[in-house]
């Protein structure tokens, strides 16, 4: 016997990061899940924080036209509540846009009484998305999915704690035991985000987790004609594309490895080039470039937009990968995309982490230790060597598909038909 469904299923996402936000990874999740559950039977509805409360935006950077999007009032305390650069510490708690919990209770509220969604979600890092996911939850009773991607707080180590800030250490994992009481799942992003929730949320049933890992969008790619790589230059292109972490993608091993090499004569200015592209800390590496005098071998690029990078990405010899050891149970979006450029890809990396995983998975074992400036050397000769024959491993068709937003969304159309006990259409 067939199950009508009375009428088209809708699910309120509250997310900050959303277009016309330039860059992160947020973005990219929450615009590829909009993008592709209407295919899975569900309809979006975004709630959104107003564009004056982003640091960056691109008129490219714009969401699909079919989509119901409400923005609601934010500011940023750090930009916008600040006497000469300081502000009280009570207005970034538990993030710097608290303020937006104001505005978006009751602009989430119309939407609910307007479209009458079936199921709320909400997107972390901005832990005030889920404070509006919650409130909008408890008020309306809907069920409610909190999409952690990474874990809020981490104990691992006594010594350093995170976040470090005592007070704010203490409201997100009160955020993070009010998701544990009141959600109907807990998504994340990796394996081992995965791990650590199970073992700082005991007390949550085990069927209640999910892992829904970031993707890339064909679409993105549908616009980014490939290039021949290397076809333009005498020198090997490898490009490392995104924000460079002083802590958990620290380069300083791989300097010392440039620099050796760079002395050994086996690289050069005229054969080898390393762009850093919209590292958000270039102020910070041009220091170390200079101190281990490789400014001739390595090159700093401001940000651009989205499809720019990609075809950026694809046009170049080798992709670059950084990810410290402390990070291991987290996976760089980008290396979904980098997947899906097709080039060879070097990943310093710690063999233990969910990265490396990852890229074994794929099939790709061109990888080094991040923390060791040896192997960093001896992996980048060996990538080197690979890549210039044409012989360095790439994934295959199969293994790139399942990586995919369209891939994910259908996930999480699953995961939305279980949490209100719906059939799918």
């Amino acid at each position: 016997m067939l199950t009508v469904q009375p009428g088209p299923r809708r699910v309120l996402m509250v997310a900050y990061h959303f277009p016309p936000l330039q860059g992160g990874s947020g973005v990219l999740r929450t615009q590829g899940f909009a993008r592709y559950l209407p295919e899975a039977g569900w309809q979006p509805l975004i709630l959104s924080a107003s564009p004056r409360a982003y640091d960056h935006t691109s008129s490219a950077a714009t969401s699909d036209g079919q989509l119901t999007v409400r923005r609601s009032a934010a500011l940023d305390a750090a930009r916008h509540l600040s006497l000469r650069g300081r502000y009280p510490a009570c207005l970034a708690l538990p993030d710097r846009w608290s303020s937006w919990w104001l505005s978006a209770v009751p602009a989430g509220l119309a939407m609910i009484r307007r479209y009458r969604p079936d199921a709320i979600w909400s997107t972390y890092p901005i832990a005030t998305a889920h404070l509006i996911g919650l409130t909008l939850h408890k008020l309306t009773g809907l069920p409610w999915i909190a999409d952690q991607r990474d874990p809020m707080i981490d104990d691992s180590d006594p010594a350093a704690p995170y976040p470090a800030n005592a007070r704010l250490h203490r409201l997100h994992g009160w955020i993070e035991q009010r998701i544990a009481a009141r959600s109907a799942a807990i998504v994340c992003t990796t394996p081992g985000a995965l791990a650590s929730h199970r073992r700082r949320l005991a007390q949550v049933d085990a069927e209640r987790f999910c892992l829904i890992e970031n993707g890339y969008d064909e679409a993105g790619f549908a616009d980014s004609a490939s290039h021949a790589a290397g076809s333009h230059r005498s020198r090997f292109l490898l490009l490392h594309s995104g924000v460079i972490y002083p802590s958990e993608r620290d380069p300083q091993a791989l300097f010392a490895a440039l620099a050796k090499l760079r002395q050994g004569g086996v690289l050069a200015a005229h054969n080898f080039q390393l762009l850093l592209r919209a590292t958000g800390h270039d102020a910070w590496l041009a220091g170390l470039l200079d101190k281990f005098g490789i400014a001739d071998l390595v090159t700093l690029a401001p940000l651009q937009a989205h499809q720019e990078a990609l075809r950026e990405m694809q046009s170049a010899d080798g992709l670059l990968l950084l990810q410290a050891a402390n990070c291991n149970g987290q996976i760089p979006a980008k290396l979904y995309e980098y997947l899906r450029c097709r080039r060879p890809v070097l990943a310093l990396t710690d063999l233990a982490g969910d990265s490396a995983a990852k890229l074994r998975l794929c099939g790709i074992d061109t990888i080094g230790q991040l923390a060791s400036s040896g192997d960093c050397a001896r992996a980048l000769l060996r990538f080197l060597e690979l890549a210039r024959q044409g012989r360095a491993p790439l994934a295959s068709q199969g293994a790139i598909l399942l990586q995919s937003r369209q891939a994910r969304s259908h996930a999480l159309a699953e995961l939305l038909d279980q949490v209100t006990h719906r059939s799918p259409p």
